[in-house]
């Protein structure tokens, strides 16, 4: 049977591979999302352009699957073990078995970072495990069959500084969440959150804001929202209409355990967004981004907020410790 091949950015990791070493050791010089050359599949590691699925994998057919994306700054770890939790518990959700335990799947990961981290020191790692190839299309769950396990590295951006002055917002504008009602499990099927956000991609902007038929703030396309008024940090309650995000979650910890600023977890109507001093955005990749735009209008005074900066440097201090 043909397999369907893994194709990385082939001329840009070329480009990687061909610098000298005192260009590596200029770090974070490559173009984020840029992919590094080494992957891991089943049990291997190998060269990315080597890598091979078969195109029966219910990944590919169904997007029956689970996958993570962790960050790692020069090494360090951003909530490795939430993460990996988050994955293990996404995979008991619809029943797949990947045979791995929290240690198991951290060292895979920290080796795989540690195999790449020559190219590049600050790295995102993608890993996806679907149910795996049957031999047949059918919507049923197969037995007997073991799950794909497959993850790759990717340069990311440096963090983003702790000053309200330099860091650069993003504009984002809302539309009803037209996505399905288990939005809590972080499944490979990212359709509907594709569609979201090339809604907001097309507008112009760096996200798109949703709200459920009731007009409450869910999450964004591909983030976790918070809004601030009179200074207290608001976000909604974590249900099956949001993922459970990592920095989500570490943002709310680690605010909480400083005590200098105040955040609550509850419904969040939409009139409250609009009217909100401060919006951000909130994932593993974006950490906290700033909002000063939303649907063409600023956001409060159109300006990065004193509370975001706070925040910031609250989380900042924080997320190596998850």
């Amino acid at each position: 049977m043909q397999l369907a091949a893994m194709e990385p950015r082939l001329p840009e990791l070329q480009a990687a591979q061909t610098r000298s070493p005192s260009d590596n050791s200029k770090q974070n010089n490559y173009e984020a999302g840029l992919i590094m050359s080494i992957a891991y599949l089943n049990g291997s590691y190998m060269p990315l352009e080597e890598a091979r699925i078969s195109p029966l994998d219910r990944g590919f057919l169904f997007g029956d699957g689970i996958y993570e994306v962790i960050p790692y700054y020069n090494g360090r770890s951003v909530g490795l073990i939430p993460h990996i939790q988050r994955m293990i518990d996404g995979l008991a959700a619809i029943e797949i078995d990947a045979g791995r335990s929290v240690e198991q799947w951290k060292t895979l990961l920290d080796d795989l970072v540690a195999r790449n981290s020559d190219i590049n020191h600050n790295l995102g790692v993608y890993v996806h495990v679907s149910r795996g190839a049957d031999t047949k299309r059918f919507h049923a769950y197969p037995e007997g069959v073991e799950a794909t396990v497959f993850a790759f590295c990717f340069a990311i951006k440096d963090p983003a500084l702790v000053d309200r002055t330099a860091v650069t917002p993003v504009s984002v504008n809302t539309t009803q969440d037209l996505r399905w009602q288990r939005c809590h499990i972080k499944s490979t099927s990212l359709l509907g959150n594709v569609i979201h956000y090339q809604e907001g991609h097309s507008a112009g902007n760096g996200e798109i804001l949703l709200y459920n038929a009731d007009n409450q703030l869910t999450e964004a396309s591909s983030s976790n929202a918070f809004i601030v008024k009179d200074g207290k940090i608001i976000t909604p309650v974590q249900d099956n209409q949001i993922l459970p995000g990592i920095t989500r979650r570490i943002i709310i910890d680690s605010i909480k355990a400083d005590g200098s600023l105040e955040i609550e977890e509850r419904v969040v109507t939409m009139d409250e967004v609009h009217n909100a001093d401060e919006i951000w955005v909130t994932s593993s990749s974006k950490e906290i981004a700033p909002v000063t735009s939303l649907d063409g209008k600023p956001v409060g005074n159109g300006e990065v907020g004193e509370v975001w900066e706070k925040a910031f440097s609250i989380y900042t201090n924080a997320k190596f410790d998850y």
